[in-house]
């Protein structure tokens, strides 16, 4: 019996970026329904690849062990990669992130056929068809876009993060411990992203959940381990804080709540790709990443150009329209 094709997909990081592959991801199922699909990502974030159905086989990179600086570890982790990348006998690497390193990795497997974004350049040396990036293109619509320029069949969009059930199973549990009824009305408000000037300021979050708290919505706030202190006055409101919870569990804890709202950052994007409705605060105002395919659920300030310009009251308004939009207009 003839073995199925192999077929490497790369993204490393970071949350955002990986679930805005999902759109390509799809795309590649569609064109090679019986390929065994395998996706090289960093292992904190493994995880995630746990709600891309299409997915057959997650390869996870430890990177963490090229920052701990023993080169013995670091050469043991580098000679099982390459080994397990030759073995699996790949006919084609498709490279979303377009590292230098991910370039090489990719030339490196063997594949006869090797795609890749090029990012700078002195880069796509090693691609058999290497895509430059045009930045007027949404990350999604990009990787979508780099598909087609190498010769495959793209259809409609499908952004589908399905997340498996022992995850939101996880997720009740959370609820239940932190007293919140998962049949009421729940705003998850994330106020911070990786980059200062695209946070509204935490005063605004604070403001806007005693807003709701006070119409008998529930609150909670939620983040990366990173951002758990930051989020310290919140906890000392006797709001929830789910920050910190393994990935799919903050995954399950938004897929619970009614509306999401933040920053552009991936749990937004994650939540979008579950089909949640989300409020995405968008600053500067050239920031490309609006919520994929409903760019009406991210706004911008009216005057100024950072999410810290956004007024309160545009917030409020655009969370009206969101439990509006869900059928959750009366608290």
């Amino acid at each position: 019996m003839e073995s199925k094709e192999n077929i490497l997909l790369i993204r490393l990081k970071s949350i955002g970026d990986i679930i805005l592959t999902l759109p390509a991801v799809h795309a590649v199922r569609e064109n090679f329904p019986d390929a065994r699909l395998h996706f090289l990502v960093s292992r904190e974030l493994a995880p995630l690849l746990h709600g891309f159905r299409d997915i057959d086989e997650i390869i996870p990179l430890d990177r963490v062990v090229y920052r701990r600086g023993s080169l013995k570890m670091m050469g043991m982790s580098t000679f099982h990669l390459l080994r397990d990348l030759r073995r699996k006998i790949f006919s084609t690497v498709i490279d979303f992130q377009g590292y230098g390193e991910t370039e090489m990795l990719a030339w490196w497997s063997g594949a006869a056929e090797r795609w890749g974004s090029i990012y700078h350049p002195s880069r796509g040396w090693f691609y058999t068809q290497g895509i430059r990036w045009k930045g007027a293109f949404q990350i999604a619509d990009w990787n979508r876009h780099l598909l087609q320029e190498c010769g495959l069949k793209i259809g409609q969009v499908r952004n589908e993060f399905v997340l498996p059930s022992d995850a939101i199973a996880r997720a009740k549990k959370f609820f239940a411990a932190n007293n919140l009824d998962e049949n009421k009305p729940t705003l998850y408000l994330q106020p911070f992203t990786s980059n200062p000037n695209k946070d509204w300021p935490l005063k605004n979050y604070m403001k806007l959940a005693w807003h709701w708290q006070g119409r008998r919505v529930q609150i909670l706030f939620g983040g990366g381990i990173s951002q758990r202190e930051a989020l310290e006055p919140a906890g000392a409101a006797g709001f929830p804080i789910s920050a910190g919870a393994p990935l799919l569990v903050s995954a399950g804890i938004i897929q619970l709540s009614s509306v999401v709202v933040g920053g552009v950052t991936g749990f937004l994007h994650l939540a979008v790709a579950m089909q949640k409705r989300t409020v995405m605060l968008v600053g500067p105002v050239h920031e490309p990443g609006f919520p994929y395919q409903h760019r009406d659920w991210g706004i911008t300030p009216t005057t100024g150009k950072l999410a810290a310009d956004i007024s309160f009251e545009q917030v409020v308004q655009a969370c009206e329209r969101a439990f509006a939009d869900i059928g959750k207009t009366h608290f």
